[in-house]
């Protein structure tokens, strides 16, 4: 178990419920629409493509490439002061949808633009784990 977590936290809501769920169990899930069958990412009540409500929860491949990032150098919170520099980015997954998060295992300066990644699973608290990404070999 991770020692006491003293960042800022996502709170949980009943629609983003089974995607913390997932991140705990070590899966990456996404809504996916059952009328238009687009990928959905944040957690929504509905399709942001078709406008549909009928959004059910899949397991994702967990791969993707970094679609732009950035290097934190003067953290937002005090949280983070021991972890600067980071890399603060934004991931497109192989299933279409982007989402923020950290990128781990690799020197800053050696993070580039299109790098393939693939999910790590972060145990924060008990009831959150948090989702990050690492480099992958492309396959």
């Amino acid at each position: 178990m991770a020692q006491e977590y003293r960042k800022p936290l996502p709170q949980p809501t009943e629609t983003s419920r089974p995607f913390w769920e997932g991140a705990r169990r070590g899966e990456l899930r996404l809504q996916r629409c059952r009328s238009c069958g687009e990928y959905v990412f944040y957690p929504r009540s509905l399709c942001p493509h078709c406008l549909s409500p009928e959004l059910g929860w899949t397991t994702a491949s967990g791969r993707g490439h970094v679609y732009t990032y950035t290097v934190v150098r003067r953290p937002a919170h005090p949280g983070f002061r021991d972890e600067v520099p980071y890399v603060l980015a934004i991931v497109e997954l192989e299933e279409g949808p982007r989402l923020t998060t950290n990128i781990v295992g690799v020197a800053p300066e050696e993070v580039r633009i299109g790098m393939p990644v693939e999910a790590v699973f972060e145990p924060a608290t008990e009831e959150i784990t948090l989702v990050k990404f690492r480099p992958r070999k492309e396959t």
